[in-house]
């Protein structure tokens, strides 16, 4: 049995990437960004009251269970998550809206 090499490289891990998007999702995804108020707290790139839309996809890209938390954390609210900002429960986007919401979220 030979001793291992010094040289060896360490075991690269790998990059989460970018989750996929199409033209619909793009179009959908932003019109509900609007029509549910997401953008009085939400701002596509930095924080505004939360954290930007491009900060929630880099936090949950790697996170196997984002397209089902993402769209709960909407409907239902969280606290915690983002330090002392509190994302309010939002009632009046419905479970489809919120799926749509949040696959246009991680895709960012």
């Amino acid at each position: 049995m030979s001793p291992a090499s010094p040289t060896a490289a360490p075991a690269a891990t790998p990059m989460p990437v970018k989750r996929p998007t199409t033209p619909e999702l793009d179009a959908r995804g932003l019109a509900l960004t609007k029509e549910r108020g997401c953008t009085a707290c939400h701002a596509p790139d930095g924080k505004r009251v939360g954290p930007g839309f491009a900060q929630i996809a880099a936090r949950y890209r790697a996170d196997p269970e984002a397209d089902e938390r993402i769209p709960q954390k909407i409907r239902n609210g969280s606290v915690g998550t983002w330090g002392r900002v509190i994302m309010p429960r939002q009632g009046q986007v419905t479970e489809a809206e919120a799926k749509v919401l949040g696959a246009w979220v991680l895709s960012r």
